[in-house]
C-alpha cells in the first residue's frame, strides 16, 4: 500500500483528509480544515493533515517519523534555560538517531509474539483531560495493531510458559502513532532501567549451558530476585495464575507506568492505563500448562486465530485511573515507582473506550515480526512522567528497533508507518523508501512554496508539559521507593484460597529447580515479609530444616486492605462465552444430545469440538455422519475449557481401552473441569477409577434440559471443589 493510500484509510473521519495540493488556492480553507491565527501567521489545521500558510505559500507542518506534529525544531528539551537536556526529548533523539545512521534479529525479549489488527473506539469524550485527537469525540474509531507475547523465551518457545505476557498496542491516530507498550501485569520487577539488562540476563537461559529455555526455574533468575527486594512484588504476580493465562482474550493489560494527560489548556493529570477483557479473566493450572505445551505449543496463537476467523472478535475496554497532584502526594506509595500499583478500590477504573481485534495479519513476518513498538511514541495530549523505568525505556527502544530492523527507516515498513501524513527532512539510510522532495533537505531555509518543505507549528505541534525540574545531578533512589513488601503482601492476601495454593505450589516447583541451597533460603526469607504462612508452606515443600532469617527491610512492611480486583477468580466475568467444549464421542452417539449441546453452546456464545477415535468421524444414532474436529490422540482435554462424554456403552468400553481416551477424562477430572456425561459412558469412568456423576462438577447432559444445565454450570469455568 502506498503512503498516499494509507493516508486515506476509510476508518478516519472526515473522509477528506486534506493532503497538500500544489494547485489548490491558498486563500480558502479546504474541507475538513479550520484556520488558526498564531503570532501573525496563519495555520490550516485538519484531521492529520496540518499545513502552515506563509508568504511563500502553503507548507505542511513538520512531523516526526511517527507523524506527530512538531512545535519547536530549534531547541532541545532541557531542564531550565541553561539546564541539562532530557532523555525524553523524543524529537531530538529521533532526529539525531536518523542522522547518525544515514550512511549506510530476533527480539532480545518478547521474541515470541502474535498480533492482530483492529480498532479502538472512544466511548467517552475526554477533551477535558487531554487534547489527544482520538479522545475528542464519542464513537471515533482509530485503527489499531496489537501484539501479544511472552518475555523470556525465544521465537520457538511454547505459548504456555510461566511468564509475563506482553500486551503492546499501536494506535494509528490522526496525529501520529501512539504506542502503549504494556504487559498483562501492572507492575514490574525493577524500579530503574539501569537494572533491566541484569534482569533479562538473569531470566534468560544460563550462558554457560544455554538452558533452561522460556522459564525462570533456575539459579540465575532466583539469585537475582533474592538479591533485589524491589522485585518481590512482581515475583508474586509471576508465581500466580496471571503468568499462565488460558488465552490472550482472557487476560488484562496494563500500561504499567504513570503517564500524563494534558488538555488543550495545558492542564495535566496523571493516568494509569488498563485493558479489561470483555469476557473476564481465566488461566490454566500448571499441570495443564505443561501438557498444553506438549499437545499444542501454539495454543494461544491458534486460539486468537480461530476466534477472529469465526467472527468472535476479542474485545477489551480501555480503563483509566486519573488523578491529580493532590492524590499523588497523599497516596501511600510513590506513583512514579513501577513496582507499585494503585488498587482499584482506592481509585476506580474509568472505562472510556473499547479495543476490538477483527482481522488477522496478511503476512506474519511483514507485520507481527517487523512491527516496532517504542514507548516514546506518544501524541499531543499524552506525556511522560519521571518514572525512572519509563525514562530508560524511552531511551532504549529506538536502538532496539535499529538493531532488529537494520536501519533508521523502519517507519517506512507499512506496519510501522503512521496513517497520518509524514513530512520531514530525514533522508537516506538503509532501505529508504521515501526521501524529501525538492531542493531543501534542511531547515530553516529561505526557499518558498513546495520546495521549502515542512516547518514546525508551535500551535498544533507536540509540546511537553512544562513540569518544573530542579535538583542535584546524582545517582540515587528516592526514599519514597523503599517499601518493597507491603503490596506483595496485599497481592497474596487478596487471592482466593485456591489461587494462594497455586502460588505456593509454583514457588515450590520453581525453587526446587534451583541447585544452590543458599538461594532457596534467601527467597524464603523474603517470603516471611509477605506472609508467614506462605513462607512456612514453601519451606516445608522444599524440605528446609528451619526457617531462614528474614532480611532487614528498607521500610517496614504494612498490612493493606484486600483488593478483590487483584484476583482472577473474583473477576471471571460469569460467562462461558468464547470458550470451547470438547465432546468425546463414539459411533452411535445420541444425535439429540449432541444437537442440544451445540444449540446451548451457540446460545451462550461458546463453541463445540467433536473428538472421536478417528479423525474421519463417527456415525451418530440417527445414521448421520459427524466429522471429527480432533482425533482423540491429538485432541486431549487440556485444549478445551470443559468436556462432555457422549457415547454408547459399547463405544465407552472401546474408548476405555485407549490410553488417550482415558487421559482425556482423567485430565479433565484432575484439572477441575466441568464434565458432561451420559449414562452409557460409565465404562470409561470406571476404567479411570472415577464414579460417574460423583461430584457437582459432573452434569448429566441427556434429557430435555441437561445441555442447558451443563452450560450454566460451565459459567463458573472450573469446579474447584474437586481440588484436594
Amino acid at each position: 500500500m502506498s503512503r498516499s493510500d494509507q493516508s486515506r484509510d476509510p476508518v478516519f473521519e472526515p473522509a477528506n483528509r486534506g493532503e497538500v495540493s500544489s494547485d489548490h488556492p491558498t486563500d480558502e480553507p479546504r474541507d475538513g480544515f479550520e484556520r488558526v491565527e498564531h503570532e501573525g501567521e496563519e495555520f490550516s489545521r485538519g484531521a492529520g493533515g496540518e499545513t502552515h500558510q506563509t508568504a511563500g505559500g502553503e507548507r505542511p507542518v513538520l512531523t516526526t517519523q511517527q507523524g506527530v506534529p512538531i512545535a519547536d525544531d530549534q531547541n532541545t528539551l532541557r531542564a531550565g534555560a541553561r539546564g541539562p537536556g532530557l532523555l525524553e526529548d523524543f524529537h531530538f533523539r529521533e532526529k539525531l538517531f536518523h542522522f547518525d545512521h544515514e550512511r549506510i534479529p530476533e527480539r532480545v525479549v518478547h521474541a515470541r509474539g502474535y498480533g492482530a489488527h483492529g480498532y479502538f473506539e472512544t466511548t467517552e469524550d475526554l477533551s477535558d483531560l487531554t487534547r489527544a485527537h482520538l479522545f475528542q469525540e464519542v464513537g471515533r474509531r482509530t485503527p489499531a495493531f496489537v501484539r501479544f507475547s511472552t518475555v523470556a523465551g525465544n521465537k520457538g518457545s511454547p505459548d504456555l510458559a510461566r511468564d509475563v505476557r506482553g500486551f503492546a498496542v499501536k494506535l494509528y491516530t490522526e496525529e501520529g502513532n501512539w504506542d502503549l507498550v504494556g504487559n498483562n501485569i501492572p507492575v514490574f520487577f525493577i524500579q530503574d532501567a539501569m537494572k533491566f539488562p541484569d534482569l533479562v540476563h538473569a531470566a534468560k537461559a544460563e550462558p554457560d549451558r544455554g538452558f533452561p529455555q522460556a522459564q525462570t526455574a533456575h539459579d540465575n533468575f532466583w539469585d537475582f530476585i533474592s538479591l533485589m527486594p524491589e522485585s518481590i512484588h512482581m515475583m508474586m504476580w509471576a508465581m500466580s495464575d496471571r503468568a499462565i493465562p488460558r488465552s490472550f482474550r482472557f487476560m488484562e493489560g496494563f500500561g504499567v507506568h504513570t503517564f500524563r494527560l494534558v488538555n488543550a489548556e495545558g492542564e495535566s493529570h496523571f493516568v494509569k492505563f488498563h485493558w479489561k477483557p470483555k469476557q473476564g479473566m481465566q488461566s490454566v493450572v500448571w499441570d495443564e500448562a505443561v501438557k498444553i505445551n506438549g499437545a499444542d505449543p501454539d495454543f494461544h496463537r491458534r486460539d486468537l486465530w480461530e476466534s477472529i476467523q469465526k467472527g468472535d472478535y476479542p474485545e477489551w475496554e480501555l480503563g483509566l485511573q486519573v488523578f491529580d497532584d493532590e492524590f499523588a502526594d497523599a497516596f501511600e506509595f510513590d506513583v512514579l515507582d513501577p513496582t507499585k500499583l494503585i488498587p482499584e478500590e482506592v481509585l476506580p477504573v474509568r472505562r472510556v473506550g473499547r479495543l476490538v481485534l477483527d482481522r488477522m495479519v496478511d503476512n506474519f513476518f511483514a507485520e507481527t515480526e517487523q512491527v516496532a513498538f517504542c514507548t516514546q511514541n506518544v501524541v499531543p495530549g499524552i506525556d511522560f512522567t519521571d518514572d525512572p523505568l519509563l525514562q530508560g525505556r524511552n531511551f532504549s527502544y529506538l536502538d532496539t528497533q535499529l538493531k532488529r530492523l537494520g536501519g533508521p527507516n523502519f517507519t517506512h515498513i507499512p506496519i510501522n508507518a503512521p496513517k497520518s501524513p509524514m513530512h520531514l527532512f530525514q533522508q537516506d539510510g538503509h532501505m529508504a523508501m521515501k526521501n524529501p522532495v525538492g531542493r531543501a533537505n534542511y531547515e530553516p531555509n529561505s526557499w518558498s512554496g513546495q520546495e521549502a518543505g515542512p516547518r514546525e507549528c508551535p500551535h498544533t505541534g507536540y509540546t511537553s508539559f512544562p513540569q518544573r525540574v530542579e535538583g542535584e545531578k546524582r545517582r540515587l533512589r528516592a526514599e519514597s521507593f523503599r517499601d518493597h513488601y507491603s503490596q506483595a503482601r496485599q497481592f497474596y492476601r487478596s487471592q482466593t484460597p485456591v489461587e494462594q495454593r497455586h502460588m505456593r505450589d509454583a514457588l515450590v516447583f520453581e525453587l526446587s529447580k534451583v541447585e544452590t541451597p543458599a538461594i532457596r533460603r534467601r527467597v524464603v526469607g523474603h517470603l516471611l515479609h509477605v506472609d508467614e504462612g506462605l513462607a512456612e508452606a514453601v519451606a516445608d515443600g522444599l524440605g528446609l530444616d528451619d526457617l531462614p532469617a528474614a532480611p532487614t527491610p528498607a521500610a517496614e512492611p504494612r498490612d493493606l486492605e484486600v483488593s478483590d480486583a487483584l484476583s482472577i477468580l473474583k473477576n471471571t466475568g460469569g460467562t462461558f462465552a468464547g470458550r470451547k467444549v470438547g465432546v468425546l464421542v463414539s459411533d452411535g452417539a445420541d444425535i439429540g444430545t449432541l444437537d442440544a449441546l451445540r444449540a446451548a453452546l451457540d446460545e451462550e456464545g461458546a463453541s463445540m469440538a467433536i473428538v472421536a477415535p478417528k479423525i474421519g468421524g463417527i456415525e451418530a444414532s440417527d445414521g448421520s455422519w459427524i466429522e471429527a474436529d480432533e482425533q482423540v490422540e491429538g485432541g486431549p482435554s487440556v485444549l478445551f475449557d470443559a468436556v462432555a462424554i457422549v457415547t454408547t456403552e459399547e463405544g465407552a468400553a472401546a474408548l476405555a481401552s485407549m490410553p488417550a481416551a482415558r487421559g482425556f477424562l482423567s485430565d479433565a477430572l484432575a484439572h477441575f473441569k466441568f464434565i458432561g456425561w451420559v449414562e452409557e459412558a460409565e465404562p470409561l469412568f470406571q476404567r479411570v477409577g472415577a464414579e460417574i456423576g460423583g461430584d457437582d462438577g459432573q452434569i448429566a447432559v441427556g434429557g430435555d434440559d441437561g445441555a442447558g444445565s451443563f452450560v450454566e454450570a460451565c459459567r463458573s469455568l472450573r469446579f474447584w471443589d474437586r481440588e484436594p
